[in-house]
This record gives structure tokens, C-alpha cells and sequence, in this order.
């Protein structure tokens, strides 16, 4: 993964891989999961996906860093708007999602409901 010109097109990707939780791998080595990235007409890199549990908990991760602390010690507004955009990004269609940001958040279940009824009233 390191011929002539494939370097920018690598080092533009990873960040992106890496805020979904992706791997980089060699096109050689993918699966027939993962998305395999050409540049110039030539294979240079294959991402492999994470799985959607893991997924979570890497999106977790990042609003924690974003945030620059533990998502349990926000206020309840800023826990609304950590709902809100998990909401977006489909984080409870994951099985147990609702339990995994509940945890995360330092709440009960019910009031992750609670947050997403807000929402859907509001």
C-alpha cells in the first residue's frame, strides 16, 4: 500500500476510517465485506467496517474525546444532545443500544426514553 501517488489518498481516508471505527487492510487481504478503495484505477486499500455494537461504543468514544469528558458528567442538556445525535446516526437500532447510552450517560433507560420522547414532541 505505499506505490507512487497513494500516500494523499491514504492519508486522506484514515481519518475517516478511523471516525467510524474502520481498519485499513490490503486489497489483497479483503474480505467480501469489506470496501476496497482504488486510486488512479488501482486498488491501494480495502476498509473493513467495524460491527454496529462496535460501532457504538467508538461513537461513544469520539462524543466523549469531543466533549473532553466522561459523557456520565454532563448536564442534563448536553445528555439530551448526546440522544439526539445518536438518535441521527441510528445508534438505537443496535440491539441494546438504548442500555449501552444509558450506561455511558450515567442514567436509566427511562430516561434515555424520556430524552427521546422529548425529542419526538418537541
Amino acid at each position: 500500500m505505499t506505490g507512487t501517488g497513494e500516500e494523499p489518498f491514504i492519508a486522506a481516508v484514515k481519518p475517516l476510517v478511523d471516525a467510524m471505527g474502520g481498519e485499513i487492510i490490503a486489497p489483497d487481504e479483503a474480505g467480501p465485506e469489506d470496501v476496497v478503495l482504488s486510486w488512479d484505477g488501482a486498488d491501494v486499500l480495502a476498509v473493513r467496517l467495524p460491527q454496529l455494537a462496535d460501532s457504538l461504543d467508538h461513537i461513544l468514544a469520539a462524543m466523549e474525546r469531543r466533549k473532553g469528558k466522561p459523557l456520565a458528567d454532563l448536564d442534563r442538556k448536553a445528555k439530551q444532545e448526546v440522544v439526539r445525535i445518536l438518535e441521527a446516526r441510528g445508534a438505537f437500532s443496535v440491539r441494546h443500544g438504548v442500555e449501552t447510552v444509558a450506561s455511558a450517560l450515567g442514567v436509566s433507560r427511562f430516561t434515555v426514553y424520556n430524552y427521546l420522547n422529548r425529542e419526538k414532541n418537541a
